[in-house]
């Protein structure tokens, strides 16, 4: 992490084509566009299975059909007749909308602008019929055109809604309402950075933004991550995961000085020009204290909510995992601090109380931060198994017998096929709630050859995380792939020595 301090995160379908639009001037303009012929599906399609297909496939036909609109090669006319085919089909299979940042005015944006180039280019075979490539069942351009009208007026933009900049198009052009940071940079994105700077023109008149826009593709080979950097975002959760699974975290003082930079009375961004946010906030609460210097937990209240804890003000809907992480650090606060207030003892059983209500009937957690159920899972059972206020009987078995049932034949656990990420959130689940379920002492031995196998290959693996586009945090899937096998190796250890002791 030291290396690299912006942070270890993969490129994104959706991210990567919004550069080839936005930013033709930018380096590697050609290696960009190359990356999005060969990254094509045999379907036609861009980026996750399932509904995750939609953001990238959208994004990455808009870009290739703004290339060809200059220059009309074959390769880019196949791959735009491939991408409006799966297009088509994908939106006539009515698939649900996944719960992704913005995709509510993604969609909407991507969808306009493609309808808008498709008259201007010839060559095509692909033409969806009517006025052209429709949206989702459900979703509108209401919430994308009131945005514009915001900006157009020259309002103040929402926090929230900058690291997707992007979609008001050319309106977002050195908006009024809009403020890079120090940095040069415009919601944590490379994608509403270039939106913001408008042209060549506005790269050369902002330095400090271009500057940010060549580190990122020079980082990441041409390519572009959602977000970036993600240094606090990815220490937390590193530190939080190895500290919580019994390691020793080493309290480097550049280590607390990095996790405390930007934490503020409203709590710490998960990267430079965002909001603050409760998830972000509350496992670096818990990090810090882990790494013995901890910060005041005060910060926390201005997510409290009637429900629980929002992820930020105004939030739409619910996120169990930023709930669980809130548990956590209240829970660890009230740990070391035998004074804490009748306040924090009752968020905490609030939170235990919002968190068991939402277990679904098979044992599991899904939320919205996440593709993986076994991540939500992971969260809530580890949060509840900690939980100063503990869970009621059945909770944590639960989940733990969901998890046994889930197991695959080679020992994994995922959601689309086994992952050594989701096989690590699965056997931290049995350490911490499955000692007394049947089959999960044999669960958790069938897992450990798996994730002994998958551990030179860590890095490589799935995009499973929530953002515009779905990403892959690899220091932290690393992380969680170091506690599990570690977790995992002390509790068959234990086991041993209590069949030993019998005998």
């Amino acid at each position: 992490m030291a290396s690299r301090p912006d942070g270890h995160v993969s490129p994104s379908v959706y991210e990567t084509a919004r550069l080839v639009s936005l930013a033709p001037w930018l380096t590697g303009h050609a290696e960009r566009v190359r990356f999005l012929l060969r990254s094509q599906r045999a379907d036609g399609g861009w980026g996750p299975p399932g509904e995750y297909a939609l953001v990238p496939t959208l994004s990455a036909t808009e870009a290739l059909l703004t290339v060809a609109a200059t220059s009309p090669a074959s390769a880019l006319l196949t791959a735009v007749d491939r991408g409006l085919q799966a297009l088509t089909g994908w939106l006539a299979a009515a698939r649900p909308i996944p719960d992704t940042p913005a995709i509510d005015l993604i969609v909407p944006a991507l969808v306009e602008a493609i309808n808008a180039r498709l008259p201007l280019i010839e060559g095509l075979s692909v033409r969806p019929v009517g006025s052209g490539v429709g949206l989702p069942i459900g979703m509108d351009g209401r919430r994308l055109t009131a945005v514009r009208g915001l900006i157009a007026g020259g309002g103040t933009v929402p926090p929230k809604l900058l690291h997707a900049l992007e979609i008001v198009g050319d309106l977002a052009g050195r908006a009024q309402g809009v403020a890079p940071t120090p940095s040069g940079i415009v919601g944590a994105s490379p994608a509403a950075t270039a939106a913001w700077l408008g042209g060549l023109d506005g790269a050369t008149s902002h330095p400090a933004s271009r500057a940010y826009l060549e580190s990122v593709v020079e980082q990441n080979d041409g390519l572009a991550p959602c977000a970036t950097p993600i240094t606090v975002f990815e220490r937390s959760w590193v530190v939080s995961t190895l500290a919580r699974a019994g390691l020793t975290v080493p309290a480097a003082p550049e280590l607390i000085r990095s996790l405390t930079a930007d934490l503020t009375a409203d709590g710490t961004p998960t990267g430079p020009g965002l909001p603050a946010d409760a998830d972000t906030t509350s496992v670096t609460l818990y990090a810090l204290t882990a790494l013995g210097a901890p910060a005041d937990v005060e910060c926390l209240w201005r997510y409290e909510t009637d429900e629980g804890f929002c992820t930020w003000p105004g939030e739409d809907g619910f996120s169990l995992t930023t709930n669980a992480h809130v548990l956590d650090a209240l829970t660890q606060h009230v740990a070391v601090r035998p004074d804490a207030s009748a306040r924090h003892r009752g968020a905490i059983r609030r939170l235990v109380d919002a968190l068991q209500s939402r277990q679904e009937p098979d044992g599991s957690w899904q939320d919205r931060w996440h593709a993986s159920p076994y991540y939500a899972t992971m969260c809530c059972t580890l949060a509840l198994a900690d939980a100063a206020e503990p869970p009621s009987a059945g909770t944590l078995t639960r989940a733990a017998q969901w998890v046994v049932a889930s197991q695959q034949a080679d020992g994994s656990w995922g959601r689309w096929g086994g992952t050594a990420e989701e096989s690590a959130y699965a056997v931290q689940v049995l350490v911490a709630a499955g000692r007394d379920v049947p089959g999960a002492d044999a669960a958790l031995l069938r897992a450990r050859p798996y994730l002994e196998r998958h551990s030179a290959a860590q890095d490589d693996g799935p995009a499973l995380w929530h953002d515009k586009d779905l990403y892959r945090p690899a220091m932290i899937v690393r992380a969680a792939l170091v506690a599990a096998r570690h977790v995992t190796a002390r509790t068959v250890q234990e086991q041993q020595h209590l069949s030993g002791s019998r005998m």
